[in-house]
């Protein structure tokens, strides 16, 4: 893992391990990042029925792009 971003096979291993009850640091080590990337990824990415990753992948990739659009300056009349 890159540890900057999750991917959705990683977001479906969280998943997974979380319904095994498994820790935060216990998944933390699996993924081989720190465990408040995986706590950040929680509590960034909460559902109605608790964790989803296709819903957090969505989520995760509408921030990135938002953090894409350029604002326009125009000139002022």
């Amino acid at each position: 893992m890159n540890n900057t971003h999750l991917n959705k096979e990683e977001r479906y291993q969280i998943r997974a391990m979380l319904d095994a009850d498994c820790s935060i640091g216990c998944i933390a080590e699996v993924l081989g990042c720190s465990p408040s990337m995986i706590s950040r990824e929680l509590s960034r990415n909460p559902g109605q029925r608790g964790y989803r990753p296709k819903q957090a992948d969505r989520f995760a990739s509408e921030r990135a792009a938002a953090r894409r659009r350029r604002h326009r300056i125009t000139e002022r009349q």
